[in-house]
């Protein structure tokens, strides 16, 4: 079985990674900046636990090219979702129509995009639960705990086999929707994350900023309700009572969430990543999937159309804010909306 990672960023590299330490035959389609990195720095993909893999630049099989997908059994798409479409017009020329295609990307409208434009191949989705940041000289850290989730089909048994030698869970699953909605729902405070300019852990130890999440995770399983959707349990606790025990006092938020606050002190969004290195923000595919599926009930979604808002003006001008300023700017919203 041959994989490619096509758009090998901070997931794509942590992923590969995994798989070629584990033995499995992985090519990497990566920008030229970051080719140039692992060329001169080989990968190393390390994790909260204190496990540590380093490849030698000599066993990476890299090139900015898309024709190295060519001969691919299982491509994994892990491109910024702004770049979907374009990513899917350079597969159509190229590939074998028995490749499976998986989409390793947040939101919830890539798959769809791929789609379209692929008609005549296996377009899968997937999830990865937890947080990758790029530390620089080719090195890629999991911050977070969580298991890797991919639409169930006959053709992954070898690849479920390989993530378990790679020590990574992989489990197929036949909803996906309700696994990528339980997904966005963390997701939100990726918005959260990177108007605090914090680490995660330090932000979410942070009542008010907790709040500000609480209030986007409301908003969204409100309107989920409503379209009869049911976001898969990913927490110890169901979705619908996460926003709960976000709000509560530190104290006791601190007793009931251990486990959420698992959190290695590198940990942060990569929506925080892209505000840091000056890129576009993901913002549109991660709280535009709430407001998407408001306009769709005929409905609004104010808190996470602010949180849009803020982020875009970020990307222009960056600020950090601090816990209280964004809350009362939320908190001035929810109160516009019911004058």
């Amino acid at each position: 079985m041959k994989i490619c990672i096509y758009g090998a960023g901070s997931i794509g590299c942590y992923l590969g990674g995994r798989l070629v330490a584990a033995g499995v035959n992985v090519d990497f389609i990566v920008r030229p900046k970051i080719q140039h990195q692992l060329q001169q720095y080989g990968l190393t993909v390390s994790d909260y636990l204190g496990q540590t893999y380093a490849i030698p630049a000599s066993q990476l099989q890299l090139s900015s090219e898309s024709s190295l997908a060519t001969q691919a059994d299982i491509i994994f798409v892990c491109v910024k979702s702004a770049s979907t479409e374009q990513v899917a017009h350079e597969l159509k020329e190229i590939l074998k129509k028995n490749t499976i295609i998986i989409s390793f990307q947040n939101g919830l409208s890539n798959v769809g995009i791929l789609k379209q434009v692929l008609s005549e191949h296996t377009i899968l989705e997937g999830m990865v639960p937890f947080n990758v940041a790029a530390l620089g000289n080719g090195v890629f850290h999991q911050g977070t705990d969580g298991v890797l989730y991919v639409k169930k089909h006959a053709g992954l048994n070898e690849l479920v086999i390989a993530f378990n030698s790679a020590q990574l869970e992989l489990k197929l699953e036949d909803d996906m929707q309700a696994i990528q909605w339980a997904k966005l729902l963390l997701n939100l405070n990726n918005s959260v994350n990177a108007l605090s300019q914090l680490p995660l852990k330090q932000q979410l130890s942070i009542r008010a900023y907790r709040q500000c999440l609480a209030m986007a995770q409301i908003e969204a399983l409100a309107l989920l309700k409503i379209a009869k959707i049911k976001p898969a349990q990913l927490t110890a606790l169901p979705a619908q009572f996460v926003p709960f025990v976000l709000k509560l006092p530190n104290s006791i938020f601190n007793l009931l969430s251990k486990k959420m606050l698992a959190i290695d002190p590198l940990a942060r969004s990569s929506m925080a990543d892209d505000l840091m290195a000056g890129r576009a923000t993901e913002i549109d595919w991660i709280n535009g999937e709430v407001v998407r599926l408001a306009t769709q009930l005929n409905l609004k979604a104010p808190i996470n159309q602010k949180l849009i808002e803020l982020i875009k003006q970020s990307e222009i001008t960056p600020k950090a804010w601090s816990a209280n300023a964004l809350s009362d700017q939320l908190e001035g919203v929810n109160k516009a909306e019911f004058k």
